[in-house]
């Protein structure tokens, strides 16, 4: 029970890979919020939990309601004084091929998965930073990480909320607040459509949710971002070449062209622990220095 005493607030949790989240941290020992858009879905959930010794909450929000959530974060607080962890796990899919799809379901899909998160997170922001402990998980996917077809605005969705996590956890460091990204692969209601029946069989939430506990712990790292599927788990990295100092002037275009294999080679490359690692490389390369400060986070 590694999680005694923590507060979690998982939204989404009304089914699917929420509900598995919500029902492992409570396992882990954690007082647990269920939101949901669904009151009825969450007050499922929460006697799930309760029903097993566990404690929860069901709350009715759309993570896109900023004052809804404000709310929520309010009530929590009343009741348990603290919220350590918030997975932002809230979702919808709008998947259609980029020329088919309308910038209505673009926007809607981003509104949902980005700025729900946006509004989720800062809402208990402020309060994490305060009690010097948080614990954020941001759900992204390997549709942003890799692509795929048909998910335009999905995979892009996803990605932002790897870049959101990139800074809130630079940002959150001196505050004890760690931010990962979870990347899951599960047959839910999200899914069905796309998985095989045996792939179903084999991709039940529950084996994705045990993933959690490295990433909201008191040892937790930060910035990591785990892939978690038919309980296998694997790290993702968005990692930078050494790259090939070309220099200005006629002809810079046709030599990258020429030597694109070389700029491209993956020998040697690092995860920066900040995006001006990229500008730092690039000035050393240009002034001839040797040693180029790199901070790798591998």
């Amino acid at each position: 029970m590694l999680l005694n005493d923590r507060v979690a607030i998982v939204t989404g949790a009304g089914s699917g890979l929420g509900r598995a989240h919500a029902k492992y941290l409570a396992s882990q020992g954690a007082k647990v919020v269920v939101n949901d858009l669904s009151l009825q879905a969450a007050e499922s959930v929460s006697e799930e939990i309760r029903s097993a010794g566990g404690a929860a909450l069901a709350y009715a929000a759309s993570v896109t309601d900023e004052a809804a959530i404000g709310a929520m974060v309010q009530s929590v607080v009343d009741e348990w004084a603290r919220i350590d962890i918030l997975i932002n796990n809230a979702g919808i899919l709008r998947d259609k091929s980029f020329a088919k799809m309308s910038i209505d379901d673009f926007r809607l899909v981003v509104d949902v998965h980005l700025m729900g998160a946006v509004i989720c997170t800062k809402a208990v922001w402020e309060l994490m930073r305060a009690q010097n402990f948080g614990r954020i998980v941001m759900t992204t996917s390997s549709s942003g990480l890799f692509g795929n077809f048909g998910q335009a605005n999905y995979g892009a969705a996803k990605m932002a909320l790897v870049g959101l996590m990139q800074t809130l956890a630079i940002e959150g460091k001196k505050y004890n607040i760690r931010v990962n990204c979870l990347a899951p692969t599960a047959a839910t209601a999200m899914t069905q459509d796309i998985l095989s029946g045996d792939s179903l069989q084999l991709l039940a939430p529950e084996h994705v949710s045990p993933g959690l506990l490295a990433l909201v712990g008191e040892d937790a790292p930060t910035r990591a971002i785990l892939c978690a599927g038919a309980g296998h788990f694997a790290a993702s990295h968005i990692t930078l070449t050494g790259g090939l100092f070309v220099g200005s002037g006629d002809g810079v275009g046709e030599e990258i062209v020429r030597n694109w294999a070389a700029v491209n080679d993956r020998a040697g490359e690092v995860a920066p622990a900040y995006g001006f690692t990229q500008a730092e490389r690039e000035v050393a390369s240009a002034t001839g220095s040797t040693a180029p400060k790199v901070a790798a986070s591998r």
